[in-house]
């Protein structure tokens, strides 16, 4: 009976989490079994994956293709008994036009001098809002709102605001003595431009606000408490941490809105409809008004011509990304 006992040290342990005995030879660790692949298991993800597909593709990528063949085409409602090839003939009309530099131009700077002050505004508002204080969720609704608000009818508010007759930023600019007489500010084509971006200025810091105020959340506050720790300044801090730490964010976010601006005809074709003498119209008012001749050959080639550029720009951001995070 004595050979069928065994002594506590000698018994392996069965407890969940009890140390095996001395000189036992370790258990492999177990991981989760993987499922194999299978032929059903194969028609289940496709099944699920079907219908968004499909929705994809009829309503996204359908017109892509079917408008971007017009830009191929002599595709004119006035004719459209003659819809055949033309080659590149509508992107020569496109670039033998003398208003082509202009607007090129224009839609540059429509995107650089909206997109900075956007960019630094959206900044400091997310790191006052960062803060803890006194209603601050209803400071926060108030710079959110804007975004709520439709790009065309925020265009209408302020053709209105700048309109030259009874405009309120020209009533209050002389209450204020800084002008005797009202300028008319969206009929000039020295002013016309500049009123057209503080309007996209206004509308668009909110975007930024938004997302760098979440990037800043993400933010641990440890890395804060031992910045103080080691005497660094607020100004220091911000440019050897904060920025650092929700760079990748910022370099995307500034990508997209670069984007969205450069294809956001809204507020310019509500103040200006791209007046006074082309000087508002940026590659995407301008298609709107071919559109609106009936010329939707020409229209999609302008189209192609926005894609080809963002896509150049964005191939270039990126690679200078990676160089810099690589150095």
């Amino acid at each position: 009976m004595s050979r069928h006992l065994t002594t506590v040290e000698e018994r392996p342990s069965t407890r969940a989490g009890a140390p095996a005995a001395v000189g036992s030879p370790t258990p492999p660790a177990v991981g989760p079994r993987r499922r194999p692949f299978t032929a059903r298991r194969g028609l289940a993800i496709l099944a699920f994956m079907l219908p968004a597909a499909i929705f994809v593709g009829v309503f996204t990528y359908y017109p892509m293709l079917a408008g971007s063949q017009m830009a191929f085409r002599n595709w004119k409602l006035s004719n459209l008994t003659d819809t055949g090839w033309v080659g590149l003939q509508n992107f020569a009309t496109i670039l033998a036009d003398p208003n082509f530099g202009t607007i090129l131009g224009n839609s540059v700077l429509w995107v650089v001098a909206s997109i900075v002050p956007q960019f630094v505004i959206g900044f400091a508002l997310a790191l006052w809002l960062r803060r803890r204080f006194r209603f601050r969720g209803v400071y926060q609704a108030l710079v959110f709102f804007p975004w709520a608000i439709s790009g065309f009818l925020i265009g209408i508010l302020f053709r209105w605001m700048f309109n030259g007759e009874f405009g309120v930023i020209n009533d209050l600019l002389r209450k204020s003595g800084l002008i005797d007489a009202p300028i008319p500010w969206l009929a000039e084509p020295g002013t016309a431009m500049f009123a057209v971006i503080v309007a996209n200025v206004w509308y668009g810091v909110t975007f930024f606000a938004i997302m760098i105020l979440a990037a800043l959340q993400s933010v641990p506050d440890e890395l804060f408490e031992a910045a103080a720790l080691d005497g660094a300044g607020k100004v220091r801090t911000l440019f050897q941490i904060t920025i650092p730490y929700i760079s990748t964010t910022l370099a995307l976010t500034i990508l997209l809105r670069v984007i969205w601006i450069f294809n956001f005809p809204d507020i310019i074709w509500a103040m200006t409809g791209g007046g006074p003498a082309n000087q508002t119209h940026i590659i995407t008012t301008w298609m709107i008004t071919f559109t609106q001749r009936g010329d939707y050959g020409v229209a999609s080639a302008l189209g192609l011509i926005v894609v080809g550029l963002l896509l150049v720009f964005s191939a270039f951001y990126l690679m200078a990304l990676r160089g810099r995070k690589e150095a």
